[in-house]
């Protein structure tokens, strides 16, 4: 509904300004100068304005916003002279899904972005409400860093805004879209937040540009190469997705705020039943028959873990996060009976699913994400071990695979795993084990739960029998004895499943049967840590 004043009969000049009608179109005027502060320079550079991001992420009609008349403040450097209304960010509030969300909308042709006093004062103030009220908060980034005319009051500002995303963290879900640049120490409001989305060819992240690096190093990088999507996504992990234009990775936001509670005291969303018999859902499918086959009978040969997962999940649909990061463990959301879990899983066909720094940190990150939110995590296993190598070791896997054990020892959410395949060593441990705190362990009778595999082993348990053979013929016949020996004695799911460490050996065609009664069973959880002021993972 249109909100311009109509003038009087007769009266088509313009009003008196000291009158109801002239402060009326006043009004109007500062609006129209507001919503068109900017320019359409961005969709030259295959860009959305600031406003039309907003306006395709949240429901139609839904968005209202906060501070539209605001100016900034400063007057050096001749900016007393150009003073545009906003300042340069958009924020207020509106809905995705008829759920209350929380928005902010830099806009590159003001100021190239640049945050200064009054800009920073909107994001605070936008994030405040989102805390008060407990619903998510969306930051679209694009915007050239600090304003450097306004100084230290621009620095401080960055600061006011990392402070409220470290209250917030684990309060209400932070979503940060980069969509432009990002640089400096802008950089940090978006890596403290829960999930960072990135654009091919339009969105950078960096600390120090290319022109700097030159300076310092002497290197030679271009912003693609430095902190773009791919760079983020695939190499830094800074980025838990690529999307290929701004429409797809809005679109991702709305995917990923379908999986999340509002706040850490509401629940995840569940879809509307479909009117399936809660007992026919039990039922064995031939899908679900096709997983008897899916595990090779070579140990050494790969299978695609996503075959599993798909399987599982409600109409095989799986969010999955970090995709181009750390590939030999997967992690993503899904659906149960309608209600969101957290999946991750060993992935064989990159570097034989082993646990390394990038994959340990990823995953722990993922797990205290979905602890934070009441989701709970659903866990596949078919790890070898860590991946040995002096790199690995001087890097800090030790420090680093910490952090899984921790997340999943700290987290209080419904947690189930399902042994697939391997299970070797400290890896067993780590991946959501029974020791850890895991609720209902499964294996598949494919498991092989053991300190190592079975070459290994054998090697070390009959090093000098092996040597004294007398021909490699015999040598070779020995070591295959003792191979399988190996396997029947030890590396397969009943001994776990003798001690309890396993709660059933079941049919791979069982286990989304299985899952779902686990989680029909844990939908009453409640458990509680001990009082503290907080932990000390190992960062």
């Amino acid at each position: 509904m249109s909100t311009a004043a109509i003038p009087p009969p007769g009266e088509e000049q313009q009003p008196d300004p000291h009158t109801t009608a002239g402060k009326l179109a006043d009004l109007e005027r500062r609006r129209s100068q507001a919503i068109h502060a900017g320019s359409e320079r961005q969709h030259a550079k295959g860009k959305m304005t600031a406003r039309e991001r907003i306006e395709l992420l949240l429901d139609p009609g839904s968005f209202t916003e906060f501070d539209e008349l605001a100016r900034h403040r400063a007057a050096d450097f001749g900016m007393a002279a150009n003073r545009p209304y906003g300042d340069g960010v958009v924020t207020g509030y509106g809905t995705v899904d008829d759920r209350p969300v929380c928005v902010f909308s830099q806009d590159f042709t003001i100021f190239g972005g640049s945050l200064g006093e009054v800009y920073g004062e909107k994001i605070v103030k936008v994030m405040e409400h989102a805390l008060k009220t407990g619903c998510p908060v969306i930051g679209i980034n694009d915007g050239g860093g600090a304003r450097i005319q306004e100084g230290v009051v621009a620095l401080g500002l960055f600061a006011e805004i990392f402070r409220r995303n470290v209250i917030a963290s684990g309060v209400i879900p932070q979503i940060s879209l980069i969509m432009g640049p990002c640089a400096g120490g802008a950089v940090y409001s978006p890596a403290i937040t829960d999930f960072t989305l990135m654009v091919e060819g339009t969105s950078h992240m960096f600390i120090t540009g290319p022109d700097v690096i030159k300076t310092v190093t002497g290197e030679e990088v271009s912003f693609e190469e430095l902190g773009g999507a791919h760079a983020h996504g695939v190499k830094s992990g800074v980025a838990h997705y690529q999307a290929a234009d701004e429409e797809d990775c809005l679109g991702f936001a709305r995917d990923l705020l379908s999986y999340l509670p509002s706040n850490n005291l509401a629940e995840p969303p569940v879809l509307a039943a479909s009117g399936a018999d809660p007992a026919a859902l039990l039922e064995i499918t031939d899908e679900d028959a096709e997983l008897d086959w899916l595990i090779p009978d070579s140990p050494n040969q790969p299978y695609d873990m996503h075959e599993v997962i798909t399987r599982i999940l409600d109409d095989g649909e799986f969010l999955e996060i970090h995709s181009g990061f750390a590939p030999n463990i997967l992690v993503g959301f899904g659906r149960i009976e309608g209600s969101s879990v957290g999946v991750v899983a060993n992935q064989p066909t990159h570097l034989a699913g082993c646990l390394d720094i990038d994959a340990s940190e990823k995953a722990a990150r993922f797990v205290r994400t979905c602890d934070a939110f009441s989701v709970p995590v659903l866990t596949f296993v078919d790890v070898p071990g860590f991946l040995p190598g002096t790199g690995q070791e001087w890097g800090g896997i030790i420090r680093r695979g910490a952090k899984l054990i921790y997340a999943y020892a700290e987290a209080t959410v419904p947690k189930i795993t399902v042994i697939t395949r391997k299970a070797y060593g400290g890896a067993y441990d780590v991946m959501g084990s029974k020791h850890l705190g895991g609720d209902i362990n499964l294996a598949w009778p494919t498991a092989q739960i053991a300190v190592m595999g079975a070459q290994g082993a054998v090697n070390i348990l009959y090093r000098r029998e092996l040597a004294a053979a007398a021909s490699p013929q015999e040598q070779a016949s020995l070591r295959a004895a003792r191979v399988a020996e190996y396997e029947d004695t030890l590396a397969n799911p009943y001994i776990a499943a003798e001690r309890g460490y396993v709660d059933a050996v079941i049919r791979p065609a069982e286990t989304r049967p299985a899952v779902i009664r686990a989680l029909r069973a844990l939908a009453t959880k409640r458990q509680t840590l001990p009082p503290k002021k907080h932990g000390n993972i190992p960062l």
